[in-house]
């Protein structure tokens, strides 16, 4: 069977679970990343909107440590958050919110995150979602996968 990316995810996670677990003084933090485009809303929006999300995961303190940059939407942001559990093409509910106070690009946050939501995140299964007034159930959006 050929491995697949679930496959090759799952051991590095692996991997990194492994380690955080060592007598290692430093925590390993795995790098994720969101290309976020129209044509991944759920349905695809007409937009020029574009953007990209770099996001790092401490996996000794749980948290979600995060930037959100944007460009070119139909106007001002009035939400972004993490969604999930969901795959490419499938909506799911607000795991994450980002501040309101913080909604300009780029977008700076962080949160602790319950064992549940890791799991999920870790599992390709959370999206970012950034949303206007003309598009109120989102913009653009973009899958968290490992940025390597």
């Amino acid at each position: 069977m050929k491995p697949t990316f679930r496959t090759h995810f799952g051991l590095a996670i692996a991997l990194a679970l492994s380690l955080s677990t060592s007598t290692a003084v430093l925590a390993d933090t795995v790098a994720l990343k969101a290309n976020l485009q129209p044509s991944a809303e759920v349905p695809p929006r007409v937009s020029k909107g574009h953007g990209v999300v770099d996001a790092q995961f401490d996996t000794t303190a749980k948290t979600l440590t995060w930037t959100a940059s944007y460009d070119e939407l139909s106007g001002p942001v009035t939400m972004a958050h993490f969604h999930g559990p969901a795959p490419v093409g499938q909506n799911a509910k607000p795991q994450v919110a980002v501040d309101k106070n913080a909604l300009a690009s780029p977008m700076k946050g962080k949160a602790t995150l319950t064992d549940q939501q890791i799991t999920d995140l870790m599992a390709g299964q959370w999206y970012f979602n950034i949303h206007t007034a003309e598009n109120p159930s989102g913009e653009i959006r973009g899958q968290v996968v490992p940025a390597n």
